[in-house]
């Protein structure tokens, strides 16, 4: 069973850059998104991408600012996330799965622990 561990988590105001990483245990064929869970809400869709990197896909309210990419020689995917609002403030979370990039949770079975983002008004 692959292991996700993601960082780069921390504290920004309103309008800065962040950049999240997720490093997997080994080198996973899959699919590999962000999700995101605010107190007291559901857990959300970020963004996803396709082992080659040719497919990428976004939730609405992150196009445009958000930008995620992946080494696949480092097992590693990125979040770049400019432009942060105080609604982005939650748990960010990766995940594994799949070969088609998509939004659906359960189509993702391996997930990391979280890493806290909290944007400043």
């Amino acid at each position: 069973q692959v292991q996700m561990v993601e960082s780069g988590g921390g504290l920004v105001q309103a309008g800065g850059s962040l950049r999240l990483s997720c490093a997997a245990s080994r080198r996973t064929f899959m699919t590999m998104g962000w999700f995101r869970q605010a107190p007291g809400k559901e857990r959300e869709f970020v963004a996803a991408i396709s082992y080659s990197g040719g497919t990428t896909i976004y939730a609405d309210s992150v196009k445009g600012r958000f930008t995620i990419s992946r080494d696949n020689a480092k097992n590693t995917v990125y979040l770049q996330m400019n432009s942060l609002k105080p609604e982005d403030t939650a748990v960010y979370y990766c995940a594994a799965g799949g070969t088609t990039p998509t939004y659906y949770s359960n189509n993702y079975g391996t997930w990391g622990q979280g890493t806290q983002v909290t944007v400043s008004s």
